[in-house]
């Protein structure tokens, strides 16, 4: 059994994966091309809204201070986890929907 395709060409697994392996550019590249996979646009624009976000916190982050420095560090750290845990599910093919974010995006894609 072959896997499903993206309009890509890639397994949609591996679009999806590569959505993650580079966190927001990758998104935002997928969120682009990608014409006919939910699945794929489901994770790249996951990967934009968490690690966009996770851009702006850290910056606001860097304006606060001692507490800022703290709260950065549990930013990478939530990031990293997060980054792990996705990259995992689009390997396996899942549909990993994070709190509030993924909500969103599964909302944003039925319109598409």
């Amino acid at each position: 059994m072959t896997p499903f395709r993206s309009s890509t060409g890639l397994p949609e697994s591996l679009a999806a994966f590569l959505c993650h392996l580079f966190p927001f550019v990758g998104g935002i590249i997928f969120l682009v091309i990608e014409k006919r996979s939910r699945f794929v646009l489901f994770h790249a624009l996951q990967s934009v809204l968490l690690f966009g976000g996770l851009i702006v916190s850290h910056t606001v982050a860097g304006f606060i201070p001692i507490l800022g420095i703290a709260l950065a560090a549990l930013l990478s750290i939530a990031g990293v986890l997060f980054w792990v845990a996705l990259i995992i599910a689009s390997l396996q093919s899942k549909w990993l929907k994070l709190p509030w974010i993924g909500d969103f995006a599964e909302k944003q894609i039925r319109n598409w």
